[in-house]
């Protein structure tokens, strides 16, 4: 399943927070206008990424050997191995998901790389959070939603201002959802990094992106309704299950993942 909305021409003259993501990760699918936000934002950025990255991986695993094997990903960004299928179909190779972005080179990526294993199944709609009934009818042809459903929203809300309901767009797509599905959210913050916050806030804004970094009591409205699975709503390296309790480290996300009840 591939469906598209918006026009599927690469604006190499603006910036997009994929690609910016990307070039944080050490990718190469970006261009010199993203390079150039990624570049003003502090150093620390890098590591903030690639430890919101490592999250996910731990929480899309930990969900799918709980026998969780739908999964829809919104604000996928560039692909970068392992992606969230391989994870998951590593231990479940007949689970489902859905990737959804805005931008199209994600597309363009997604159709080469996002390759199901034989026994499952993915997709890929050209989409953007801000139309979640949109998302919800496409991925319907994918997914069953009166099963369990795990919702990723990994390092996205943060892009939209409070002016655009990122509050009202989660609970929009969190009701399509049956019980014992679960959101996976990854949100931006500068609670550990307070003298970062100016510099990166800028870099953004330079690159005409929209940037609001929010605090944990901020994040915690996204959980409303919702039963946080331990250790509950903390920073990205906080976050584990099986493996051994991580060394502390400053995070620029705060992190949760809640069950539907």
């Amino acid at each position: 399943m591939t469906a598209g909305t918006p026009s599927s021409r690469i604006d190499t003259g603006k910036p997009h927070p994929a690609r910016v993501y990307d070039w944080l990760l050490g990718g190469k699918d970006n261009y010199p206008v993203d390079q150039a936000v990624g570049e003003k934002l502090p150093a620390e950025a890098r590591a903030n990424a690639a430890r919101n990255r490592a999250f996910m991986h731990r929480a899309a695993a930990w969900l799918a050997r709980r026998g969780v094997d739908q999964f829809l990903d919104i604000g996928t960004g560039i692909p970068t191995a392992p992606n969230l299928h391989q994870i998951v179909q590593a231990v479940t190779p007949h689970a489902r998901i859905v990737y959804a972005d805005n931008d199209p080179i994600v597309l363009r990526h997604a159709e080469a790389l996002l390759v199901s294993s034989p026994e499952g199944a993915t997709g890929y709609i050209h989409a953007d959070v801000r139309q979640p009934e949109a998302i919800l009818e496409r991925a319907a042809e994918l997914l069953d939603f009166t099963r369990p459903v795990a919702l990723s929203l990994i390092a996205l809300m943060h892009f939209l201002p409070d002016d655009q309901d990122p509050y009202g767009i989660t609970r929009r797509l969190v009701a399509a959802l049956s019980s014992g599905s679960h959101l996976v959210l990854s949100h931006g913050t500068a609670d550990q990094h307070p003298e970062l916050k100016q510099e990166t806030e800028s870099a953004y804004s330079k690159g005409a992106i929209a940037l609001r970094m929010r605090t944990r009591e901020e994040v915690e409205p996204f959980f409303d309704g919702l039963e946080l699975v331990p250790p509950g709503l903390v920073t990205a390296p906080e976050w584990y299950q099986e493996e051994p309790a991580p060394v502390y480290e400053r995070s620029g996300f705060h992190v949760g993942v809640a069950r539907v009840p």
